[in-house]
């Protein structure tokens, strides 16, 4: 399993109603938690910046972040980005593997 974060941006009318919202964002996790169930959540935050929220989850594969991805873009993410995370410990070893 990777570690992937992801950053969402939604679309101005999902941002200025902050009531509906909260209820978009269970909908989407209902539909990612049945197209990718083995994706397994480890944070959710909300953010003040060019973002507005940021998870961090464990996904299979790159093509199960890219559906992630995918999945809230098609639910009111204006962008949605999932980036691969490394364990600091882990990067550490893969630059001494390379010679870094």
């Amino acid at each position: 399993m990777g570690t992937y974060v992801l950053m969402t941006k939604m679309t101005p009318e999902i941002s200025a109603d902050l009531k509906r919202r909260g209820a978009i964002g269970k909908e989407w996790k209902k539909k990612v938690d049945k197209l990718c169930p083995d994706v397994k959540w480890r944070a959710h935050y909300a953010l003040l910046g060019p973002y507005d929220f940021m998870d961090i989850y464990e996904a299979k594969n790159d093509e199960t972040a890219a559906k992630v991805s995918l999945l809230s873009r098609a639910n009111g993410a204006l962008k949605a980005e999932s980036w691969p995370a490394i364990e600091w410990g882990r990067f550490v070893k893969i630059t001494k593997e390379v010679g870094i």
